[in-house]
């Protein structure tokens, strides 16, 4: 979302009781349950991807208005009604109560203390449940308090983390404490080592370019992203990293998309053009939509030479590959798997890493206004805000539904007890995709392959976990 308008209340009716003064909780009547429950079904009935998968959305099921309510009316809660309408096959949908919140999250701010880590079991099955730091926000809380990739915790305020914890409300105060902990590989035990580290929770304006550089390996010029997020406030700093690499010289590319759960489709379409930019005018993928909505709004999204919409944004810098190395995990979503499938057709994709989630359907916010969009005309007495599936991408190929994500081409996974340093060589990851380049060669059978499954993810409670959005 390139500009956000922000709702103002301009006009204050004059009422026997009521001024300008009146604070705005004493002039707007909450809307009823009902109320948001008949915007919630309007917008699916009118937007919803898999409508055809819900009877309840069909164009007939209902002879009147009247009838409709009576059958919003059962449900106690606006939220119960959004669930009831969904798909089996709708993974991502959602319905949030402030769409503040949430625009604010679409420009890339977000509440949180920069450090981006995963949960998992013990491996010895008593109980317990660490925490793995994967990567850490620039500028933020943590990178000040000397948090680091690896770091391990067992505890949070004194206390051991179990799979009994409330890890929703534990990670989600305003400020908690990590008790860090060493990793005996041998024994498998974990033990305190002394070293507690206090976060807090501010809003961070989070630049998903985390990490660029040039690696010169061997007399090769290779260039290096860490991307953790499709944010097309970003794009500008994303740009001038590939202008970086133009000036380096540089000749392979690693795209790391590990951590990056997707946002904006236009950007995945514009970093498919800075990684090529010899396709120009050519299908990047087609926007489909449900049966009522397809005719009228189905849309090729092309690759283009300029950021943004292709008109009056900045000259994209483009290093006109034919090959490009994506490493992936099961975090690895959306926008994201838009570069696999995007660029597929065109060149080569070696994917290094684990298989990606599988998200190829696209969203984007569904306000209570007669043309669902944030005008004057929004319903003053709620906030409530749809994010739906509305689209699926297709690729120039005709591929699409890949609910089971992409696998791999070289396969491995990261080891909780040697993470090594994104973008540095030792890294386990980055050194498959560097044999490959170098040697064609792959890693030996040693390498581990299965991803451990986590219980919870730092970024899991974000309102953009995982979606694609329509920008």
């Amino acid at each position: 979302m390139k500009k956000i308008q922000i709702l103002v209340l301009t006009v204050c009716v004059s009422l026997s009781m009521i001024t300008c003064s009146d604070d705005l909780d004493d002039t707007i009547r909450p809307a009823s349950n009902l109320e948001i429950s008949q915007f919630i079904y309007r917008g699916l009935n009118f937007w919803s991807l898999y409508k055809a998968d819900v009877p309840d959305l069909a164009n007939d099921r209902f002879e009147s208005d009247a009838e409709r309510d009576e059958f919003l009316s059962q449900f106690e809660t606006p939220e119960d009604a959004f669930e009831a309408l969904l798909s089996p096959n709708d993974r991502f949908s959602i319905l949030r109560d402030d769409y503040i919140e949430l625009e604010n999250a679409l420009s890339g701010i977000r509440r949180s203390t920069g450090m981006r880590f995963s949960l998992f079991n013990d491996p010895s099955g008593n109980g317990n449940v660490f925490g793995l730091v994967r990567f850490v926000i620039n500028n933020s809380p943590a990178q000040d308090a000397g948090v680091q990739r690896g770091m391990i915790f067992t505890g949070i305020d004194g206390v051991q983390l179990t799979s009994d914890s409330d890890l929703s409300a534990i990670f989600g105060q305003d400020a908690f404490t990590i008790n860090l902990a060493d990793y005996d590989t041998t024994t498998e035990i974990f033990t305190l080592n002394g070293t507690d580290i206090t976060l807090a929770q501010i809003e961070l304006s989070i630049n998903p370019v985390h990490t660029a550089r040039t690696l010169t390996v061997d007399g090769e010029q290779i260039g290096y992203l860490h991307y953790t997020g499709f944010t097309n406030e970003f794009d500008e700093q994303l740009n001038n990293a590939f202008a970086q690499f133009q000036a380096d010289g540089v000749t392979h590319l690693i795209l790391d998309l590990r951590y990056n759960g997707g946002g904006s489709i236009e950007t995945a379409n514009d970093l498919s053009t800075m990684v090529t930019g010899q396709f120009d005018g050519q299908l990047f993928i087609k926007q489909t939509y449900n049966e009522d909505r397809n005719p009228d709004n189905e849309f090729d999204r092309l690759f283009n030479s300029n950021i943004g919409s292709g008109n009056g944004g900045a000259s994209i810098n483009s290093l006109n590959l034919n090959k490009v190395y994506v490493i992936t995990t099961g975090n690895t979503a959306s926008a994201s798997e838009l570069i696999l499938s995007g660029l597929d057709p065109y060149i080569e994709v070696v994917q290094v890493g684990t298989t990606t989630s599988g998200k190829f359907e696209g969203s984007f916010l569904l306000y209570d206004s007669p043309d669902f969009r944030r005008t004057d005309n929004i319903n003053p007495n709620h906030r409530y805000v749809m994010l739906p599936l509305v689209l699926r991408s297709v690729n120039a190929n005709g591929l699409t539904d890949y609910f089971d994500g992409f696998t791999p081409d070289i396969q491995i996974a990261e080891n909780f007890a040697n993470l090594g340093q994104l973008g540095v060589q030792g890294e386990p990851l980055l050194d498959a995709v560097i044999d490959e380049i170098l040697l064609g060669r792959r890693p030996t059978i040693d390498v581990e392959t299965r991803e451990t499954p986590s219980l919870f993810e730092s970024d899991q409670n974000d309102i953009l976990y995982q979606r694609m959005m329509n920008e």
